[in-house]
């Protein structure tokens, strides 16, 4: 017996093959009123939505999701992820790894109607920059000893 795709599997298909020309596309995935939070953003609407994920080719160089785990419990999903980049206005020849999650729900046309990322800004990012990099770090220590 074969089991219907669910419709996370074609958010997985988009975000591991996501280019500037992929985001047209957003609307077979998202509801026209969806909501997307993660650690910079709050936003509502296929425009907002899209908006930031537009703004993450012009911020950063190459960026690519791959996701490294799936979790499916009716309509809802959580997937792991690694996000790869490089920064534009640092050095450019070092690829940057952030890991999170997506937490993701889906209506009852399977479009996602909340989705919201979760990762650790300070480790993840802040810690890998040049000189705010430097003071992150120092503070992590404090905090630790």
């Amino acid at each position: 017996m074969h089991t219907p795709p669910h419709p996370v599997d074609g958010v997985i298909e988009f975000f591991e093959q996501l280019t500037p020309q992929h985001l047209q596309h957003l609307h077979t995935l998202y509801a026209a009123d969806a909501r997307f939070k993660d650690p910079f953003n709050e936003v509502q609407g296929l425009p907002a939505i899209g908006g930031i994920f537009a703004h993450m080719y012009t911020a950063l160089h190459e960026p690519r999701f791959v996701i490294t785990t799936r979790i499916v419990d009716g309509r809802q999903a959580f997937l792991g992820w690694d996000f790869m980049f490089r920064l534009r206005r640092f050095d450019t020849r070092t690829t940057q790894t952030v890991r999170g999650g997506s937490h993701l729900v889906f209506d009852d046309n399977g479009l996602v109607v909340l989705h919201r990322d979760y990762w650790d800004a300070a480790e993840e990012l802040y810690e890998k920059l040049p000189v705010v990099g430097a003071l992150m770090r120092w503070l992590k220590k404090r905090a630790n000893s």
